[in-house]
């Protein structure tokens, strides 16, 4: 694809696109670029935007990237075009996460995804107890494994282990005063960079404190965070990788997207329990592989039926902002 055909409004159509994805504490940690000559867009890491206490290494930045990745591919072959990608793609420049170029006519599809990717944000409120259907936890589990990821739907046992090890994990995090106050900072009012979680996507605590919600160490009233019953047995899955690397990271973000869309796709909301995969140890008990081969936690999706709750702002994404100057320029 020329980058002539690549006009302004389906290049702000695609970044747009891209920018609905998931980030930790919505911190939206990218840039794009577009190299005119190859109509590629390069997604950089924004280290400003990190979480030097919550996320040291990176790995929720590499998550994010990789949500935005595999809407941008959505994005891509809605408009009928097939997208390319290659993750890290120049060594020597280790902020550039991946690239995406515009090649030939699509040769593969997302039916309904593209819909969806609009629609899909977090509900951090009540779900019902209404169960998946078998069909749905299917295809989600099938979506994970077409990005190179595994999805394990849990047991109530299995379910109830996982609550221990992030309820422990929000603990730890509510006791960590740097850890709490860089959450702090990024609970703020809407404002014209749409960054941060304003105060009402946060949602209640669970008064039965079955299910450990995030509170961002946000403390919002005098009297405590405002708390309602939750479900009493939360479908949980847990998205993982055979290896740890940083190709696997953002390889688990287009898979943790992948799933999340086909969930909106069918109607069934969810939320991420990201806290226990923040602490090491915590971490390795997420995932307990049923043979000898190692797998690496990535995610814990809470999913079920409820309210949509209201969505988290992003930041306008203008084509001067993420134009690659060419040469000579």
């Amino acid at each position: 694809m020329s980058s002539a055909a690549l006009d302004v409004r389906t290049l702000e159509t695609l970044v747009s696109a891209a920018v609905t994805a998931p980030s930790i504490h919505n911190t939206q940690p990218w840039r794009f670029r577009l190299d005119a000559d190859t109509a590629t867009l390069r997604i950089h890491a924004a280290p400003d935007r990190g979480l030097r206490h919550t996320d040291p290494l990176g790995r929720a930045l590499h998550l994010s990237v990789g949500c935005a990745v595999f809407n941008l591919r959505v994005a891509l072959t809605h408009f009928g075009r097939e997208p390319v990608t290659r993750l890290l793609p120049r060594p020597e420049q280790p902020d550039l996460l991946a690239a995406v170029r515009l090649g030939g006519p699509a040769r593969s599809s997302f039916p309904g995804l593209y819909d969806a990717l609009w629609r899909r944000h977090s509900s951090r409120f009540p779900f019902s107890g209404r169960p998946l259907p078998a069909a749905v936890r299917a295809e989600l589990t099938e979506a994970a494994h077409a990005e190179g990821a595994a999805l394990a739907h849990l047991s109530p046992a299995g379910a109830d282990r996982l609550l221990r090890l992030t309820r422990d994990a929000e603990h730890r995090n509510a006791a960590d005063h740097d850890r709490a106050r860089e959450s702090r900072r990024w609970v703020r009012a809407r404002d014209g960079a749409g960054l941060g979680m304003p105060p009402e996507v946060l949602g209640p605590q669970d008064v039965r404190e079955i299910v450990p919600m995030r509170d961002f160490g946000a403390h919002r009233t005098l009297r405590g965070l405002p708390a309602r019953p939750f479900e009493r047995r939360p479908a949980l899955a847990v998205l993982s990788t055979m290896h740890d690397r940083r190709t696997d990271w953002l390889r688990a973000g287009q898979a943790l997207q992948h799933c999340l869309l086909v969930a909106t796709a069918h109607g069934v909301r969810t939320s991420l329990l990201h806290q226990a995969v923040e602490w090491p140890d915590l971490r390795a008990q997420l995932v307990t592989s049923a043979d000898a081969r190692p797998a690496h936690a990535h995610m814990v999706i809470r999913l079920g039926y409820g309210p949509e709750g209201p969505p988290s702002p992003r930041g306008d994404v203008p084509v001067a902002a993420f134009t690659e100057p060419r040469p000579g320029r």
